[in-house]
């Protein structure tokens, strides 16, 4: 489903150079539920960025589906990105001026989903999530916990057979966060989705397959819960 091969970034502050991942292979089968665990700073935002196209390695290569991602042109990867790909956000990024409904439709627009079927669609991910009888609500008008799962059913949107999540669960509290790990546990089991989690939190070892540190760029110790 996923791999890399020898994959580093490193960042320009002025002159100096500062080191964000070294040497990461990482080898990821279709339907795994990965862990990727780290303080801070340790490089699991940066990662996350690159296994999904969305920044560029220093060196390295990412593959997924057979297709070398870092080779592709703009064109190729936003079509990759848009129909292959779910990113669940720390931040959310959420359109402010949209309804949670139209937020979670978004992505089925750009992958040119008949209206009829992304409204029904969207409505049933948001019910999944919760979120039923706040479909109409803009960003602002609803609660961290509440924005994160609009991002968290916007992910999902176009089935996508990869999903990249950092710190998917950070701003839920205990019973949406169960919730919402048994949804992606379901997605995982019966669709065969495959799902990569990067977090700070050790319940991550009770939903996914493998666990693995990440720790001042470096991908070390592979873990089994």
């Amino acid at each position: 489903m996923l791999k890399t091969i020898n994959l580093s970034k490193t960042y320009k502050m002025g002159k100096i150079d500062v080191p964000a991942l070294h040497n990461i292979n990482l080898r990821v089968e279709r339907g795994d539920f990965i862990g990727i665990q780290g303080p801070s700073g340790s490089g699991k935002t940066t990662l996350l960025n690159i296994l999904g196209g969305l920044d560029t390695p220093t060196s390295g290569e990412v593959w997924i589906e057979n297709a070398n991602i870092t080779r592709m042109n703009e064109k190729n990867l936003s079509d990759i990105r848009c129909k292959r790909i779910g990113f669940i956000f720390q931040f959310y990024n959420l359109i402010p001026k949209m309804p949670a409904l139209d937020n979670v439709e978004l992505p089925m627009i750009f992958a040119k989903v008949p209206k009829r079927t992304r409204k029904t669609k969207a409505e049933k991910l948001l019910q999944a999530v919760g979120l039923e009888q706040r479909i109409h609500h803009s960003p602002s008008e609803l609660s961290a916990g509440e924005q994160q799962r609009v991002a968290i059913a916007r992910a999902l949107s176009n089935d996508p057979a990869l999903v990249l999540m950092d710190e998917p669960t950070g701003n839920l509290d205990e019973e949406n966060t169960k919730g919402i790990m048994m949804l992606l546990e379901e997605l995982n089991e019966t669709n065969k989705q495959t799902f990569i989690a990067t977090t700070h939190n050790v319940s991550i070892r009770d939903y996914a397959h493998k666990v693995y540190l990440l720790r001042d760029g470096k991908l070390t110790d592979k873990q089994t819960p």
